[in-house]
This record gives C-alpha cells, sequence and structure tokens, in this order.
C-alpha cells in the first residue's frame, strides 16, 4: 500500500501542477477577472451613483441658488481651511473640484470598499472559491489578479465623477479658469491636470481602505462583512482625527491628510501635504496587502 499524502502536499501537488502546457501566469486573466466585475449588478450600480452626483448637484444650486460656503469647508493637511462651495457655479472646472470635494470623505470611500472587500469573500460565500483554485489557479495569482482588477474598478470610480462633473458643468456653468476661494485663478489649461493630481491623491488616500477591505476579504465568507468593516474602521480614523487632544499622532492618521490635495488647487502648487498623506497611506496599504496575501497563503479553503 502507499503512503497516505498529506493534505499540505496535495495542496501543492494541486497548486502546482506539472501538466503538460500549464503556466501558472496564464491563469485567471485580468481580462476575465474584469469582465466578470464588470458585469455584476453591484458595478453597474456603484458606476450609475457615481455618474448620477454631477446632475444631482446641478439641480440642488438650481433650486436653492447660489451657493453658500458658510458651513463648507474642509480641513486640509497643512490645517488650513477650504471653502469650494462658494465658487462651485463659477465654471465647470469648478463644478468638478467641487463635486470631488463633497463626495472625497465617504462617497468614494465606499466603492474602493466595495470593490476591493467583495472580491475573495464573494467567491467564499458562492462556494466557487475551492473550485478556483482546483482549476488550478495558484493562491499568490487569484489575489493579485483579483486585487488588481479591484484598484482599476476603484481608480475609475474616481476618474468616472470628475469627467462626469466636467461634462455636465461644461454644460450647466461653461468653461472657464477654475477660480479659488482663496483669491485668484488657475487657468484653463493647468485646469486637467491640476485636477488629475486631485484625483491621483484620492485614489492613493484610499489605498488603507483598500488594503483593509481586501485583508477582510481573505478572512471572512461574507462579503457585506468585510465591506462595512472597511468602511467602518474608515469613519473610525475620520472621528480620530477631530480629537484634537491626540496633537501630533493625528499626522499618522490616514484621514489627518485626505483632504491635502486641496494644496494642488492653489496658485502656486504646495507638494508637502500630499507627500506625507501619500507616505501614511502607501505604508498602511502596503502591510494590509502582504498581511492578506500571507493569511490566504495558509488558509484551508472549505468554501
Amino acid at each position: 500500500m502507499s503512503a497516505p499524502v498529506h493534505p499540505s502536499e496535495a495542496r501543492m501537488e494541486t497548486e502546482h501542477p506539472e501538466a503538460p502546457g500549464y503556466r501558472a501566469g496564464r491563469t485567471l486573466p485580468l481580462r476575465v477577472e474584469a469582465m466578470r466585475q464588470l458585469r455584476r449588478r453591484r458595478t453597474l450600480l456603484m458606476g450609475g451613483i457615481l455618474a448620477a452626483l454631477p446632475f444631482i448637484l446641478i439641480i440642488a444650486f438650481a433650486i436653492g441658488g447660489t451657493p453658500d460656503g458658510e458651513d463648507g469647508g474642509g480641513e486640509g493637511g497643512g490645517g488650513g481651511r477650504i471653502n469650494l462651495m462658494d465658487v462651485a457655479t463659477e465654471s465647470a472646472a469648478n463644478f468638478a473640484a467641487t463635486s470631488l470635494f463633497v463626495s472625497a470623505g465617504f462617497l468614494l470611500v465606499v466603492p474602493v470598499a466595495l470593490f476591493c472587500g467583495d472580491t475573495v469573500a464573494s467567491e467564499a460565500s458562492w462556494s466557487s472559491l475551492r473550485y478556483l483554485l482546483a482549476a488550478p489557479v495558484p493562491r499568490v495569482r487569484l489575489l493579485w489578479s483579483k486585487l488588481v482588477v479591484a484598484l482599476g474598478f476603484s481608480l475609475a470610480a474616481m476618474v468616472l465623477l470628475p469627467l462626469v462633473a466636467l461634462v455636465a458643468g461644461t454644460a450647466a456653468y461653461g468653461w472657464g479658469p477654475l477660480k479659488l476661494p482663496t483669491g485668484g485663478a488657475l487657468s484653463a489649461g493647468d485646469t486637467v491636470p491640476r485636477l488629475a493630481i486631485v484625483v491621483a491623491f484620492i485614489f492613493v488616500s484610499q489605498l488603507v481602505t483598500a488594503g483593509l477591505a481586501f485583508w477582510l476579504s481573505t478572512k471572512t465568507d461574507a462579503p457585506l462583512g468585510a465591506v462595512g468593516g472597511a468602511v467602518g474602521l474608515t469613519i473610525v480614523g475620520n472621528v480620530l482625527d477631530a480629537v484634537t487632544a491626540l496633537g501630533s499622532w493625528r499626522d499618522f492618521l490616514p484621514a489627518h491628510w485626505q483632504f491635502a490635495w486641496a494644496d494642488a488647487l492653489q496658485p502656486q502648487l504646495e507638494w508637502g501635504g500630499m507627500i506625507k498623506g501619500t507616505a501614511v497611506s502607501v505604508t498602511y496599504a502596503l502591510i494590509l496587502f502582504a498581511l492578506a496575501f500571507r493569511g490566504f497563503s495558509r488558509k484551508d479553503i472549505v468554501s
């Protein structure tokens, strides 16, 4: 009789077969995973919500009249106050910047948590995860494909909002320079590059939420638990940042730098706050992604 095969050895044989023509790098192509995620109802719903937001704001401004910025504003990385609501209807560029401002604190957190938290957990909840690994798709390859696609959809969501806002804002308010709340303006030629910097920083600042959601997705079979947990922890970070008694400890909170992109909407571009915010966000994100890969590589898949 042959000796029994240890489960870990059987798993290694399953994940690393030596069948003719097998290439681990060709399993679960990114385009296949992207099309799977694109056809899902939650992707279409989230895209519809983000595309509809600029039109909702235009209707709100039309009903309410000229925006009143007394209650607006937010705290940037350098401790200053930004008040984009005062100039929201001055041009399409101002309207796009305002759309980003009102959604960066929470609305744009949701698609990141949704796309990254629903990756592995959804497969586990459908009991299809073990069949993917038996295909065979190596675990690292599976996580890598799902993470790249999730981050790609998250970035697409953040690009979609200002693009729709620029188009809708041009129709409603016309194209022109971006007028600054502090005085002065950015030329029309500088507007798009500056808004691109804003979107890039918002995406980087949300990598912490992406890391949380992705890590939780590898720990649970409940997609809503991973998504809700990431959103909840992000909210906790925002609450802690509001506790001024923490003093300089708030500098280590990603939420403290979430509006540092306001420095990109100044006559002289300031990089200090955005660089610090990027360093904090990327550090946390890399740790969380590493924990996700390490934990999933040792996890017994039963669903």
